[in-house]
């Protein structure tokens, strides 16, 4: 299956692939089981991908050679955002989430107080290269390869609605809160279908991380990092 995907393919599949790697890896490294803070992978996770990004930038035609959004696509990007970051922490009933609650991410020390370099990670990986990374994958990549496989020549605004559902289907099983996942999918999908350019979905996504990771550091609702 590997071999027959496309160069386009790989280098759009290798950051998505490496950051769930290396998220995998913290899970079996939890409580210093290896005998260091796990918490810390975050970190390697969020510099090695966006080492990959910076190193084949020039390989996402979407991304390096764009027509940069206008005033009026800005704005929709903006609020977008903050629409699926409102969905996102009102759409939490137990049966809006495949499996109970998580701990999520709590970067804080053993007294409770906020440990500030691995918060500054988590932020910036969250609201920096994982938007990039993201929508470089599943609707750049996964959404009009599942129209072609030759997915670099589909026009965004030619998708399908069936790659349109699908992908936002498997976009939803990796999220733990899957109905706010099908809406921030739809969204995103949506943007860069009706605007024919990745960069506003990626700055909607950015939006919503980026408040999402104010609103926990605020409240302390770790299980949404």
């Amino acid at each position: 299956m590997i071999a027959s995907l496309s160069r386009h393919a790989l280098l759009r599949i290798a950051p998505f692939a490496l950051f769930m790697l290396l998220l995998a890896l913290r899970g079996f490294a939890a409580d210093g089981a290896w005998g260091f803070d796990e918490r810390w992978l975050y970190g390697a996770s969020t510099v090695s991908v966006a080492a990959l990004l910076i190193a084949w930038r020039r390989e996402y035609g979407e991304l390096y050679r764009p027509l940069w959004p206008d005033a009026r696509e800005f704005a929709l990007a903006l609020g977008a955002g903050v629409a699926v970051l409102l969905l996102w922490i009102n759409l939490d009933e137990p049966w809006m989430r495949l499996g109970g609650a998580t701990a999520g991410f709590r970067p804080v020390d053993a007294q409770g107080q906020l440990i500030w370099p691995l918060v500054a990670l988590r932020w910036a990986g969250a609201a920096l290269v994982v938007p990039v990374m993201e929508e470089l994958f599943w609707r750049s990549f996964l959404m009009r390869w599942i129209d072609s496989p030759r997915f670099e020549l589909v026009p965004p605004q030619r998708v399908t609605l069936r790659a349109i559902a699908l992908s936002t289907f498997v976009f939803m099983l990796a999220h733990t809160l899957w109905l706010a996942a099908i809406a921030a999918g739809l969204v995103y999908a949506w943007l860069y279908v009706r605007t024919g350019k990745l960069w506003v979905a990626v700055i909607a996504h950015a939006v919503t991380n980026t408040l999402l990771g104010a609103w926990v550091i605020a409240t302390g609702n770790w299980g949404y990092w």
